[in-house]
């Protein structure tokens, strides 16, 4: 999947249209991207995984300055994507 399908896959998820809040959702899919990548999710899961992505995007974007925190879920479906990258937890 491209850069332009995840970015298009999550603003669908989150709800949002046009293109106004382009550069803010790709700076925080780069965050969440990079947070897998580092975590040991394969990259080709990542960019299977939108759903994911938008699921920490839409953790980060709901957080007040200063309190940026995932959620468990978040948490869970990396750690599953790890152990299916062949990774350990």
């Amino acid at each position: 999947m491209t850069d332009a399908a995840i970015l298009s896959g999550v603003k669908s998820a989150l709800g949002v249209t046009g293109n106004f809040m382009d550069a803010t959702i790709s700076l925080y899919i780069d965050e969440v991207t990079d947070y897998m990548a580092n975590a040991g999710v394969n990259a080709a899961l990542i960019t299977a995984s939108v759903g994911v992505i938008a699921r920490g995007v839409n953790d980060l974007w709901n957080n007040n300055a200063g309190n940026g925190k995932l959620s468990p879920y978040f948490y869970d479906r990396v750690s599953q994507l790890v152990l299916k990258s062949g990774g350990s937890v």
